[in-house]
């Protein structure tokens, strides 16, 4: 099983959008970092969180995830960050939820659904106290600015280079159709979501660099998940 993104060990400059496909070397999964504070309930009141784009989750005590779009009854994120039956804790180490469904090899997404303690939420967490509406999944255009919302580096933004970008695993898997942005991505931030215009674009399963010198990264289409999994997005 595959825990973790996997990056890409040889990639110069825009090869990726030249070449049918790139091979990638493994990466290794990201440690579970600190949580954030969770406040207690209000004396008599069941505690209650909300399911946002762009919050860490944990997977067991050692790997951490970000949520891409919550979805009716729990969220979208990478399938390589857990398998069918893996069980979720949130941002504050609350239960959260269970993996329903992992796609490796297939589009490289995942479904998890929450328990009652959990509310999916039609927003994006920016990381800086403010959140961004999803309004919808329109795709947007090669070209269009859109931003990413990651645990480990917050909200960045940049440009849809493309649609239609392959990469190659070490394992063989090759996933196609994905959105290649000039955004950057650290670890801790596989199934981050990237958002264009208040539409909700893709789940990050791969990227290049990082955020001190740059980097791209590449996205699994919002459509494809939900089509694949019969999920209906939450928004705003």
């Amino acid at each position: 099983m595959i825990r973790g993104i996997l990056a890409i060990a040889a990639l110069l400059g825009a090869a990726i959008l030249l070449a049918p496909a790139a091979v990638a070397a493994p990466h290794a999964p990201a440690a579970a970092a600190p949580s954030a504070p969770g406040g207690p309930p209000a004396p008599g009141a069941a505690a209650v969180y909300d399911v946002r784009g762009g919050d860490t989750y944990y997977i067991g005590s050692s790997a951490r995830c970000v949520v891409g779009f919550a979805v009716s009854g729990g969220y979208v994120t990478a399938s390589p960050c857990g398998r069918a039956g893996d069980a979720t804790s949130g941002y504050n180490r609350v239960a959260q939820g269970v993996f329903r469904a992992s796609s490796w090899p297939g589009d490289g997404g995942a479904h998890v659904a929450v328990n009652s303690s959990w509310v999916p939420r039609g927003v994006v967490n920016r990381h800086d106290g403010s959140l961004a509406a999803v309004r919808g999944a329109a795709p947007a255009p090669v070209g269009a600015s859109a931003c990413k919302s990651g645990s480990t580096t917050g909200w960045h933004c940049g440009t849809i280079q493309s649609r239609g970008a392959v990469v190659t695993f070490p394992d063989g898997t090759t996933l196609r159709n994905l959105i290649r942005t000039t955004i950057c991505a650290e670890p801790g931030e596989l199934g981050a979501p990237l958002v264009s215009g208040g539409q909700a674009q893709g789940v990050l399963i791969h990227w290049t660099g990082n955020c001190a010198t740059g980097g791209v990264s590449y996205y699994i289409p919002i459509g494809s998940i939900l089509s694949r999994y019969g999920l209906t997005l939450t928004t705003s």
